[in-house]
This record gives structure tokens, C-alpha cells and sequence, in this order.
């Protein structure tokens, strides 16, 4: 017997539960475009996105997702030929190394696989190796949707120092903006990217590119930028379409202005700690069943754990059958074990994510972990014990 009816969870790493503050702000006729509110929002929204992202460059938006942001990227940066350096360390490094590639930049790789964090001093000797600085950028995903791998852009930074390399450090922070602490100026990240649909507690459409003076620079000779793409009208707009490329993205600007309010209300530091604090729950949870069964956090080294997702692996088969069991038993959907196929798995069916980033709380991340339990238990799946228990404490510890 089903148990599912009631409010649908959606506990997939986005896009993210949505505040009922965001859909109210969205749910309105559409505004003039020309003049009035929809303008004056858009100019507190740009001040208080650099701020999200901790810096004083530029911010420039898209009608777009995610890939549409790494496109951007990629074309206000590189012209045909140019190198770059990819640091994968999951599906979403890959993919935009992928589209580098397609665009005509010669990418090389450094695969570190799917279960490790970038290794530093693989990256340093790469750099070092790079005498003549042939390579324009440094490229990496700061938390890999895929994997749940988070990688330490400070120590990045700094082995691109120690290399003496003038490569600009460009940073996927898709599924960490406004999740897992990052700080753009003070990291020396010359470009980074990301999308509304979670941290930022939008619904999927619109794409941010954050830039650097030095990358700026990279603009005047790039060959690849095109007039919708280009950043420059977006961050120097003559005319307010030209933030958008056309007509603005009307409601989803309204979203966006109701969840900037509520990040500032909380406070990035607050909002950091949060994260923490319900990621060390899923983690704690998972470390218990994995005491006795084949579940295991894909992630060995908390310190390279991502706050806005946790990978599960459950076994051959296990994943699927747990996430098909929940959806239609407990109304509770978690995310596909998406590029975490092996040779023993080729349809990843044997891992599962669970997204904890955004709009969520203490209560919610127990009734995921609670839904779990009890799937666990109906489909006869091994694992330990004590595993809510564990959670509990990690929420209750001072």
C-alpha cells in the first residue's frame, strides 16, 4: 500500500525545493518591460549576485541553464586553438570540456576519476611542464552534481601561484553558489559560473557568468564570442534589453529578487553552516547502513564532501529499485546515480543521490533519510542499524 499521498519531495541536487516566497513572487501578469519595477529590481539584483559570489568583478546574466553559463564562458575567453587545462573529477567536468572541445579549443585532461578531489601536485607539475604558458585557463568544477566531489579551489589557486603560470582559473560553482563556501576575489578565481535552479532557489532558466578584470582582458582578442553570448552589453547596457540580450526573463527575475531577499535575510555564513550541518546528517546516516551492507558514500574523505549532495553507492540494481520504491511508496524522489557507470554497472543502477541544497531544513532532510530507512527495510536491502539515530545527533550536537 502506497503511503505517497500528500506534498510531493523532490530530493534530487536540483532543481531544488522552491520557496513559497520565490513561486508567490512569480506568480503575477507580466510586467512592461520598457520601464517601471521590473528595472529597479534588476539593479539591486546584480550588487547583491557579486555579493552571493564574493566579489566586486562583473556579473552577467543568460536566459539559459547551466550549459548555457559554460558556453558563455567558454567564448568571451578562448578563440579557435587556444589550450586549457580540464581537472575532471566527475561527469560535469567532462561535459564542459566536451563543449570547450567542440568550440575549437584544444582541451587537455587530467582525469582524477570519480571517487578523489583534484590532487594538487598532478596539477602543479602540469603547469610547471607548461613552460612556454601555452595553456590560456585552468578549468574545474567545484562541486561535480555527479559525484558529489568538492574540490579546494583556494589550494588551486595557490599551486597556479606556486607554479608561476598567468592561466585564468575559470570555476563551475553550478551546484556550490550559495551552498558551500566560496569566496571568488579572495580564491583568485578569474571566471565562475552557475545556474538559479539551486543554491539560489530559482527555477531552472537563468545562467550567471562572474568574470575578472583579467578576463576582461581575454574579451578584446576572443574569437569565438558572439553578439548573444558576448558579456560586455550584459555588464554595460546602454538600453535595459541588452542585459538580456532581448526581452528580459520577467518572472523569473521576480524569483530571483524574493530569494536574494531570504539569502540576505539568513546570511551567507549562516547559509554555509546550514549546509554543513544537514550534509553531516545524510553522511552520518549512510555511514550507519553501510556498517553491515554494500551502501557506502561514494566521497571517502569528508573534507572533500560536497554540502549540496551526497552520491550513494548501494549496490548493483539496489539504487534503482530503492529510488523506484520511495517515488511510488513514499513520494519522495532522489536523484539518478548520473555518470556512475562502471564495467560491473553500466547503467549506474547500483547509485543514488540525495540533494540537501537550497530551501531546506532539519525536518525535511529526516524525512528523506526516514523514507530511506523504511525502503531499505521493504526491498530486504543489508545495511546497519542506528542509521536515524546517527542523523539525529549530527542535527542535535551543538
Amino acid at each position: 500500500m502506497s503511503v505517497q499521498r500528500g506534498t510531493q519531495y523532490l530530493a534530487i541536487p536540483g532543481p531544488s525545493v522552491m520557496p513559497e516566497a520565490v513561486l508567490r513572487a512569480m506568480h503575477r501578469p507580466a510586467p512592461n518591460i520598457y520601464t517601471g519595477e521590473l528595472i529597479d529590481i534588476v539593479e539591486t539584483i546584480m550588487p547583491e549576485l557579486k555579493q552571493v559570489a564574493r566579489t566586486a568583478g562583473e556579473a552577467a546574466i543568460y536566459i539559459c541553464n547551466g550549459h548555457g553559463a559554460w558556453e558563455a564562458a567558454l567564448v568571451n575567453v578562448f578563440s579557435r586553438g587556444d589550450r586549457a587545462l580540464m581537472l575532471a573529477t566527475g561527469r560535469f567536468g567532462h561535459g564542459w570540456a566536451d563543449m570547450a572541445g567542440q568550440l575549437g579549443v584544444e582541451v587537455e585532461r587530467i582525469d582524477f576519476g570519480r571517487r578523489a578531489p583534484i590532487d594538487l601536485d598532478r596539477v602543479e607539475a602540469a603547469l610547471r611542464a607548461d613552460t612556454a604558458h601555452s595553456l590560456k585557463a585552468v578549468m574545474c568544477v567545484h562541486v561535480d552534481t555527479a559525484t558529489s566531489v568538492r574540490n579546494d579551489i583556494r589550494a588551486l589557486r595557490e599551486a597556479l601561484d606556486r607554479a608561476g603560470h598567468p592561466a585564468l582559473l575559470m570555476v563551475d560553482c553550478i551546484a556550490s553558489l550559495a551552498v558551500d563556501p566560496f569566496e571568488m576575489d579572495a580564491w583568485g578565481v578569474d571566471v565562475m559560473v552557475s545556474g538559479s535552479q539551486k543554491g539560489l532557489m530559482t527555477p531552472p532558466g537563468l545562467g550567471f557568468v562572474f568574470f575578472s578584470p583579467k578576463a576582461d582582458e581575454l574579451r578584446e582578442r576572443a574569437g569565438l564570442v558572439t553578439p548573444y553570448w558576448d558579456w560586455r552589453p550584459r555588464v554595460r547596457p546602454e538600453m535595459f534589453y541588452q542585459y538580456f540580450g532581448g526581452t528580459a526573463p520577467t518572472h523569473h527575475l521576480y524569483g530571483l529578487r524574493a530569494a536574494l531577499d531570504l539569502i540576505r535575510e539568513e546570511g551567507m555564513e549562516a547559509i554555509w553552516a546550514r549546509h554543513a550541518r544537514l550534509a553531516r546528517a545524510v553522511w552520518a546516516a549512510v555511514e550507519a547502513w553501510g556498517e553491515d551492507g554494500p551502501l557506502a558514500l561514494n566521497i571517502a574523505d569528508p573534507a572533500c564532501r560536497s554540502h549540496a549532495v551526497t552520491t550513494v553507492l548501494a549496490g548493483r540494481e539496489n539504487g534503482t529499485r530503492l529510488r523506484d520504491w520511495l517515488s511510488a511508496r513514499m513520494g519522495v524522489t532522489l536523484g539518478i546515480g548520473l555518470g556512475m557507470a562502471t564495467n560491473e554497472d553500466p547503467n549506474s543502477d547500483g547509485a543514488f543521490r540525495i540533494g540537501h541544497m537550497g530551501y531546506v531544513n532539519g525536518q525535511m532532510v529526516m524525512g528523506v533519510l526516514g523514507s530511506v530507512d523504511a525502503g531499505l527495510k521493504a526491498l530486504d536491502i543489508p545495511h546497519g542499524s542506528g542509521a536515524l539515530e546517527a542523523a539525529s545527533r549530527a542535527l542535535g550536537d551543538d
